[in-house]
C-alpha cells in the first residue's frame, strides 16, 4: 500500500494531497494562482504535520506535469523532484488534462449517475482563443489526444452529435460560447490533486517513474515572450 504524496500546481487552483494505496489521509487547496509558490512547501508541512506521518515514510511523489500555466509546472515538478532527491524516491509524472477527466468522472461516479455513453472534455485556458484540451471516455481512454487547439465551431463537432461532452476547466467558459448543442454540457466542477490518486498509484504498481535527471514539464505549447523593440 503505497504511500504517495500528490502535487498539482497546474492551473489556477493549486493542491497538495497525501494518499495511502487509494485512501486520502489529507489535502490542501489554495485558489490563488500567483501564491503557488509560497503556498506549496507550508501546506506539504501542514499535511504531515497534521497526519504524524514522516517525509521517510513516503513511497513516491507524484506530480501534475502539465499541460498547465508555464511557471505553475515548474514550481510544482522542481518541488516534486527536490523531494524525490533528498529522499532517494521515485518520481511519478502524471497529465494534468487526465487527471482533471479522472476528477469528474469520479464525481460523477459518486452521484450515481450513468456516463456510460459520456465523453469528457476537460479545458485549461491558454489566453485567446486557445485552450490544452483532450477527450476521454468514461473508462478514461483517450479518444483526442491532449493537444492545444484553437477552439472553433467545427470542434467536437463529430463527437457532440452522438455522445453527450462533459466539458470542464478554465477554457471550458470560452467553449461554451462557440459549441452550441443539447449533448454539449459544461461543468462548473473543480478538481483537485485527489483526483490523482488513483492514476499515481496505478503507475507506482507498474513502476512508471520519471529520470529525474532529465524529466521536464509538458508545455504541450512553447513558452512565447514578445521582443521588446
Amino acid at each position: 500500500m503505497p504511500l504517495i504524496l500528490n502535487i498539482d500546481t497546474a492551473t489556477e487552483f493549486a493542491s497538495v494531497c497525501l494518499s495511502n494505496n487509494n485512501k486520502v489521509l489529507m489535502h490542501v487547496t489554495n485558489a490563488e494562482q500567483k501564491n503557488h509558490a509560497s503556498f506549496l512547501q507550508p501546506a506539504i508541512k501542514q499535511i504531515f504535520d497534521t497526519t504524524h506521518l514522516s517525509f521517510n515514510q513516503l513511497d513516491a511523489v507524484a506530480v501534475s506535469n502539465g499541460p498547465g500555466s508555464y511557471t505553475g509546472l515548474r514550481v510544482g515538478l522542481s518541488s516534486a523532484k527536490g523531494l524525490c532527491f533528498a529522499l532517494n524516491k521515485p518520481l511519478i509524472l502524471l497529465n494534468t488534462l487526465e487527471i482533471m477527466a479522472n476528477g469528474i468522472i469520479e464525481n460523477y461516479t459518486k452521484q450515481n449517475k450513468n456516463i456510460s455513453n459520456t465523453f469528457f472534455c476537460p479545458m485549461i485556458d491558454a489566453r485567446r482563443m486557445d485552450v490544452f484540451t483532450a477527450l476521454y471516455n468514461a473508462s478514461l481512454q483517450t479518444i483526442i489526444q491532449p493537444n492545444a487547439i484553437t477552439l472553433t465551431h467545427a470542434f467536437a463537432n463529430e463527437y457532440v452529435q452522438s455522445n453527450i461532452i462533459i466539458f470542464s476547466g478554465s477554457g471550458s467558459n470560452k467553449a461554451s460560447s462557440i459549441i452550441c448543442h443539447t449533448n454539449a454540457i459544461f461543468s462548473e466542477y473543480q478538481y483537485n490533486a485527489t483526483a490523482m490518486v488513483i492514476l499515481a498509484n496505478k503507475k507506482y504498481n507498474e513502476k512508471i517513474f520519471a529520470n529525474l535527471a532529465y524529466c521536464e514539464p509538458f508545455y504541450l505549447k512553447e513558452f512565447y515572450t514578445p521582443t521588446k523593440t
